[in-house]
Order: structure tokens, then sequence, then C-alpha cells
């Protein structure tokens, strides 16, 4: 059974050459100037496959945004088309990462970039400003919204009051099931407690934004510079209103074709993009693997740029580490060459010594590092703790105790090698007998005593 195609579909043009994704692109436009061609004369919509229509439709946003916005990069355009077309089935993604519209400067095109994504997107709601976390609960109590923030250089500034728990449901929402307790009032009197949604797609512009550290981890930034040279055309409302709109609806109906697809689809990411950056990049890439051409190839390009530009801003400081992880790092470059053993003492002295803005009488405590805050930190977050060798000897800590915490950190000592960790004298009841070495044990430094689950050796 045939049905007639979508209004949308009539007149549909070729995409323009210029300014589309890498890889694939050129050569659909064949395929594509036929599917239009198809879609004039009444060929059935579901006649024609899901991730044509698609690869044409993301194509046509992309090419829609690039009358208007002008990017640092051409692959920001990119990443423009494909959020907007996510939020449409972001709880089919599971996650959605936060969308940064940055800019060092006003009149960049952060608002216009609002403005056209508030046409685009699944049940927006465009606001200047965020009074407070309760009203954004209740924004999404009936419905996942697309939630676009402007000025947030100012009304999501950690210093301002009020302002943490707007960020807690920011950062919450990035993921399906997260919710906020809210108190309803009750008929005839009293109090319910109502769970609420905080799952959104959200769209922050702000210029240079002082975001805190777990919410920048969830975001995705797009730069943006003024338009000194007139390249892109004005965002005329009065005039383009209506296809933009049709756009949006466009997006809509092909979401509701597909959001089944794009449940299902579990594409690969490049090596490096695991963790939180998996998260933010695996609804972009669902889309992108769906509509096929050169998205997907698109969407490996944007990962790894971002995933490279995490790692120099972590070089330049910018990205800070915990306490924690920093003492560790610390404590790794100050250990004594391959010696088994080091004391608290011993530590401490050389980290305020090398560090003393953070370790050192400089450091925010107005001291040096103490034995035991050091003892707290390492206890409290690697589950690490010091010993004493023998009776009577100072505590300190043994290499072979910090090296899981190294390894899971991806810390490696200057000049270590890859040769076993030492142990001490004192851990020799913990060293594997022969007959557990010839049974094969896997347990951690050639250790054994509780051997884990799956050493042969258990």
């Amino acid at each position: 059974m045939t049905t007639e195609a979508p209004e949308w579909l009539a007149g549909l043009e070729e995409p323009p050459d210029d300014d589309m994704p890498p890889e694939g692109y050129a050569a659909s436009d064949a395929s594509l100037a036929s599917l239009a061609s198809d879609a004039q004369v009444g060929i059935a919509s579901d006649a024609m496959p899901p991730d044509r229509l698609g690869n044409l439709l993301v194509n046509d946003v992309r090419a829609w945004l690039a009358r208007f916005i002008l990017t640092m990069t051409p692959g920001d355009l990119d990443l423009l088309a494909l959020w907007a077309v996510h939020t449409h089935v972001a709880r089919e993604c599971y996650t959605s990462p936060r969308l940064q519209l940055d800019s060092p400067m006003p009149g960049s095109g952060k608002t216009t970039v609002l403005d056209h994504l508030n046409r685009l997107c699944h049940y927006p709601v465009q606001m200047a400003a965020v009074s407070s976390s309760a009203l954004l609960a209740r924004l999404l109590a009936n419905d996942v919204r697309t939630m676009l923030i402007d000025e947030v250089d100012r009304t999501l500034d950690p210093k301002r009051e009020g302002s943490q728990d707007v960020i807690a449901i920011l950062n919450s929402g990035y993921r399906v099931g997260a919710s906020r307790p809210v108190l309803e009032p009750r008929k005839g009197g009293g109090w319910d407690v109502v769970e609420m949604s905080t799952f959104s797609p959200v769209a922050m512009a702000g210029n240079n934004p002082n975001l805190p550290d777990d919410t920048r981890s969830r975001c995705i930034r797009v730069v943006l510079l003024p338009d000194m040279d007139g390249q892109t055309e004005e965002s005329d409302w009065e005039r383009i209103e209506d296809d933009a709109t049709a756009l949006g609806r466009r997006i809509a109906d092909w979401a509701k074709l597909n959001g089944g697809r794009i449940r299902d689809c579990r594409p690969n990411l490049p090596q490096g993009i695991i963790g939180r950056n998996r998260e933010k990049w695996s609804p972009l890439a669902r889309v992108a693997a769906v509509v096929g051409g050169g998205w997907p190839a698109s969407v490996e390009e944007l990962a790894l740029a971002d995933l490279h530009e995490q790692l120099r801003d972590r070089e330049d400081g910018l990205i800070k580490e915990s306490p924690a992880v920093a003492l560790l790092r610390h404590i790794s470059e100050v250990w004594p060459g391959g010696a088994p053993f080091a004391t608290s003492e011993q530590l401490a002295t050389d980290l305020a010594m090398e560090y003393p803005e953070q370790w050192g009488a400089a450091s925010p405590f107005g001291k040096p590092l103490t034995t035991k805050r050091m003892a707290r930190m390492l206890t409290q977050a690697f589950r690490v703790h010091s010993v004493q060798p023998e009776r009577g000897a100072r505590r300190g800590y043994t290499l072979a105790s910090l090296a899981p915490a190294f390894r899971r950190m991806k810390i490696t000592r200057p000049g270590a090698s890859d040769d076993p960790v030492p142990l001490l004298a004192s851990d020799a009841s913990d060293a594997c007998d022969a007959s557990d070495a010839r049974a094969g044990c896997q347990c951690p430094n050639g250790r054994h005593g509780i051997h884990r689950p799956t050493c042969p050796a258990a």
C-alpha cells in the first residue's frame, strides 16, 4: 500500500556543492537528485529508504545553517546540524550532549544560532535567563523539551546566587532517567513529593562563560566570531520564518519514522572516545550512522578533534585536576627511582619542595602538606594506605600499593620500566609460591593470598 509523499518533499532541489560534509556527499548527489525527482512525481515515501531521506534532510539542515551562521570551522556546521536533528530523538539516544555556543565578544551570532535552533529543534523553549531550578523541572514535567539558554556567562556564573542548583539540573539531565523531587500541593491540603524528569537537550550561549568543570565535560563547544566581511545572510525572520518552520517539521517527520533505528544503532567510536566522551558523541554518531553518506566520518573527525583539544587544555592548565589526582601524579614524579618503599615524611618534603604552590607554604592551605593530610587524600580517593615495613620503622607507602592507581589514572613514572613492581621483603609471605606460579597465577605483581575469581590459581 502506497501513500502520498509528505508535503515537504515537493519541489526539493539538489543541495549546494560547497560547504558539505567530507567524504561521500559528492558521490550521493546523483541519488539525492533522483530522490527529489521521484518525490515531485508522487513516489510514495514508504518506498524510499529512510537513510537516503535522512541524508538529504541533514544536508539541507546544514545548508540552511550555513546561509546565516559563520563558524570557526566547517565541521562546526556539521555539529550544529546533527545536534538539531538529535533533539527529536534524544530519548532514543539515551544521552544528550550540552551544546555550548561560545565567543570572545558580543555580536558573534550566538543568539542567531539559538533563534534558528528554536525553529529546528524538538519542542524548544528559548530563555534569556533561568530564574530557578524548580522552573526547569516543571518545564520538563510532561515532555522532553529542548532548552535554549542565552547569556549563560551571567545566569550560570557559579558566583551567582542560586546558579548551583540550576547547574545541577543541567548536569543531571544529560542522561535519561535523571529526576528532581518537587513538592506539589495536594487537594484538600498538604503536599505530595513528585519526581520530575530533568532530562533534556540543552544549548547554552555566552561570552566565555565560567562553567564548572563537570558541566564543561558534558559540553560540545562551538566557537563563533563576528562576521566582519558579510559572508552570511541576515536572519530576516519576517521573510524566512515559514521556511525555517517547514524545515523543523521535516526533521520531526523523519525522526518519527526513524526513532527505532536510531535507538537500536550502536556505532563504533574512534579509539580513545570512552567514558564521558562516548556519552557526548554517541547521540550524534547514532544519527550520522542512520543517515549515512559522509556524516559518520564527520562525527569521528569532530570527536577526535574534541579529544585532542581536551588534552591540550589539560597541558595548558585550563582543565583542573582534582587535588587527589594531582597528588598522585606528583608522587609519581618525586618517587625515589625504583625504590619499593618511600617514607611519608620523605614524600611530603619532596612534594613541598618541587610543587610549593600546591603542597608547600605557598599553597592555599598556607602551610606545607602534612603526612596526615596526604594519607587522608590517598585513602579516600584511591584506598591506598600507608604501611610500617617493620616494627619501629617510619610509616610510608609501597610502590606496589600505588601501582594500581598509577595504571588506572594512566600515570607513568619518569624513567619507569615495564618490569614488575618490586616487593618489600616484608611482602615475601604474599609472594606466589612455586605451585601458584605453575598454576598461572594472575594476581597483581605475582602476589596471592586472596586470589581474584578469574585467577587460575584460585
